[in-house]
Formats: structure tokens, sequence, C-alpha cells
């Protein structure tokens, strides 16, 4: 597939595809080479820009780059670091985990992404020794609304919370037009079997469904507005139709190559699965990032000197934000009332995107945990933010409670817990250090905390679990 650009480039590239197997040859002014990339998995992509970077100069992966500056984090404890069963296919990516008094145990359930069976749920009796108590959706038995299929499917971000007696499961997944939507599962224990509703709670577009149920009994569903996968499109989309703009929104060298290289695949890109075109555009992801707020301020001016002349740059800033939202859940799994927004991604660690949200009353305030940034990568973390009511106002604290260490990278979709010796603990997930990406291994770590009407810490005695 010979691709151009309706532009004059000095980059050309051409895809030839066989099976799963593509062949992409690159020429430009830095030079030419041709690259086989085994699969549509992340680390082949993370390996073809890598390849790009030393070729023709093109922005390196930030997955590649050395981290020996990061710092030690003592505090961190490691819960499962390990997969128990082999039906767990990539680790324990955004776990959720609480204590269930009425059974006196610990529960955990984790993403499974594409997996067979969908969500394990774990079960515990210290947070030291763990077992498989089942999954929520095994083989078969999947909502009947949710695209199942392996290397299509998204199942993520699931929670279980105790709701007019019963158990409720939300989560996350694709819809089988390939909308991310949030659904509904009921249960009678937490372990599950846990049967979905017929139709998503949510749907267009959301993820990391998450419930809090207050002092009062009122329960809220918080969610997040998910445009990761429409800004980098949309902007992407832009500057193959306008090269004149990437000197003006993307000033080094290198991030102009690797726009070049992008626009050059476009035709090809837009092409692929959703997921997919993400690790293709993870790299453009990453160039934003690095100034992310400086990028839309640009973005921004643009858009006041053109005026009406492109719509489009309008549309991509506001696409470049992610919105939390809430609204009120009924006891049998409605939503009632006006939804109403909560935060959004505008301090600059945060990046793209914050998500993967956790609620908690503590000292007499509302705190509120996400995580921020891009999840496959080092620069994620998790920050919070204060407010008065579940509904807020809330605001940000202006730098993360965790971010990655040495040993450790990518902390985040944090849930909070009770330690055996009674202490707020937030667990999260994390990747071993050097090895972050999509459908890699997740391990679960937690903190314990310290509350204060203004802020939180991390609990500097350590955490016993012997």
């Amino acid at each position: 597939m010979q691709l151009s650009r309706p532009a004059p480039s000095p980059l050309r590239a051409s895809v030839q595809e066989r099976g799963k197997t593509r062949i992409i040859s690159v020429t430009g002014s830095e030079g030419s080479f041709q690259a086989e990339v085994l699969g549509d998995e992340q680390e082949s992509w993370i390996q073809f820009f890598a390849d790009a970077a030393a070729r023709i100069g093109t922005r390196a992966p930030g997955n590649r780059r050395v981290r020996s500056e990061l710092p030690v984090n003592p505090a961190l404890r490691p819960l499962l670091v390990e997969p128990i069963s082999n039906d767990i296919l990539y680790g324990y990516g955004d776990p959720w985990a609480r204590r269930v008094e009425e059974e006196g145990c610990y529960y955990l359930a984790a993403t499974s992404n594409d997996a067979p069976q969908s969500f394990p749920i774990l079960r515990s009796n210290d947070l030291r020794q763990w077992e498989l108590a089942g999954f929520a959706f095994p083989a078969g038995h999947k909502p009947d609304w949710a695209l199942d299929e392996f290397g299509s499917a998204d199942f993520w971000a699931p929670e279980i919370h105790r709701i007019g007696g019963r158990y409720a499961m939300c989560f996350s997944a694709r819809q089988l037009n390939k909308e991310l939507a949030i659904g509904l599962a009921w249960a009678d224990k937490p372990a599950g079997p846990y049967l979905p509703t017929p139709e998503p709670l949510i749907g267009g577009g959301v993820i990391d469904a998450h419930v809090f149920v207050d002092r009062d009994g009122k329960a809220y569903l918080y969610w997040k507005e998910d445009n990761n996968d429409l800004w980098p499109g949309l902007l992407i989309d832009l500057l193959f139709d306008r090269p004149d703009l990437s000197p003006v929104l993307f000033p080094d060298e290198a991030d102009q190559r690797t726009v070049e290289l992008l626009s050059s695949l476009w035709p090809w890109i837009r092409q692929q699965e959703p997921m997919e075109r993400f690790f293709l555009l993870q790299i453009l992801i990453e160039a934003a990032t690095q100034d992310y707020a400086d990028l839309i301020g640009r973005l921004e001016r643009q858009r006041v000197v053109e005026a009406a002349l492109d719509p489009r740059i309008a549309r991509l800033t506001a696409a470049m934000r992610t919105p939390v939202h809430g609204q009120r859940l009924t006891a049998d799994g409605r939503l009632e009332g006006n939804s109403f927004r909560l935060i959004q991604n505008d301090l600059a660690w945060e990046g793209p995107l914050i998500e993967g949200m956790c609620m908690t009353y503590q000292a007499g305030r509302y705190f509120l945990f996400y995580s921020g940034n891009d999840f496959s990568t080092p620069e994620y973390g998790i920050g919070y933010a204060v407010g008065d009511s579940p509904e807020g106002p809330f605001r940000k604290a202006e730098e993360p409670l965790m971010r990655s260490s040495r040993d450790w990278w990518g902390p985040g979709h944090p849930s909070l817990t009770i330690s055996p010796d009674g202490r707020p603990l937030l667990v999260m997930h994390a990747y071993r250090a050097g090895k972050a990406g999509y459908k890699v291994f997740r391990a679960v770590l937690a903190v314990p905390l310290l509350f204060s009407q203004a802020s939180v810490e991390i609990d500097p005695r350590p955490l016993d679990l012997t």
C-alpha cells in the first residue's frame, strides 16, 4: 500500500501486509529504512519507533529511555507480584480492593483486557496470601452487548460494591460498534457469578466507572469521558492536511520528523483497530505530553488566528480535555438527576488525560484520588483533590501523590481499603521498572495514608503484613 499526502512531504512511506506482519518502507531526507513489524502488539510498535529514531531522527519511545534518576520509594508494599493462575493473562491492572466485612476478608478484582475469562476476583484474609475466587464473567458468559474477540475486546477496571442488599459490579467494555461503554452486573456474593444488565449503563466513549456510597447511603457513579483515542487521531488528521502547522505546534526537529512519519502512515493507521491505532500514535502522544499545556496554548492561538477558517482546531482543543463526571445512582442501578463535572486535566504532570478515580470521606472532607498521564509509560501517576461534597467543587493538589520510582513504574488506578492494623490503605497497580506497556504484567502495590482536612500524605510507618 503506497501512501501519499495532499501536500508534498520530504518523507514517503509504504506498507505491505502479510497477515499480522507489516513491512514498512520509509524514505526521507534523513535517510531510508525498511522494518518488519511482527504482530499488532504495543511492543512491536515500540521497537519500530525505536528503529525509526535511530535511522531517521524521529522521537525515541519513552519506554526505551533509561530512568536512573528516579527515586526509591520505600513506602510501597507489594501485595501481588506474580500471576496466581494461568487464566490471569496480564496481571492485575486497575485493581479494585476492598475489605468485605460481611465475610471478614479482602477481595480484589482487576482488568482482564481480551482474556477469555473476564475480571479475575481474588480473595485474601491478610493481603499476603491470595486465592482465585473466580471470574466475574467466565468464558461464554460475557454481556451480549460487549465485544468478545481476542485482540479486539477490552474489559477494564471492574469495581464491586454493595448496593441495596446486593453486590454490583461496574466495569468498562467495548460495545459491538467498538465504542467504550460502562456496564453493570449483579450478584449475591462478592465472588459472583455476575449477571450483566441487558444494555450498558452509559455509552458513547466512557470508561473507569467508580461507585461511591456516602455516609447517608446515597450512591454516586463517577466516570471519565474517554478522549484518549479521539484527540491523537484528530491531531494527526489535521497535520496530515496541514503540514504547515507541524513546526508551529512542534518546535523540536525530532518531533517534526515524527509528525512527518505518522502523517505519511496516517491513511493506513486510521484503518486499524482502536488499540493498535493507539499504539501507532503513542509516539505523537509522548511528543504532545512533553509540554502539553504549551501545545494547547499554541493550538488556542492558532484557533484565534484562523477563526472560522479551520473549525477542526477548536474541536481538537476541546477533545484534549478529559473531564470526570458524576451522577446519582439508585439502589437498583439507575442513574437519576443531572450529571455534573468534577475535574479535568489541567495540571502539567497530568498531560493528556486523567482517569481511574476513587472517592473517600476522611477527616471531614471528600478526597478524590485519580490517575494522570499515559498509563503505559513511566509518566503515569496518582493525584488527589479535596472537596466538601461528593458533587464538588474540588481543589487539586498541585503535585502527584505517587510517581514512578526506581523499582516500579506508572503507579495508577487507585482504590482505597483498610489495612489489617486499621489504617487507610491506597492500593494501586504498577509495572516493574523498564517493562511498561499495554498487556504487560502489572503488580499490585499499597501504601498507608494519613489524612488531614486539607491534604493527604503517605504514612511513614511501615505496613506490617507479617
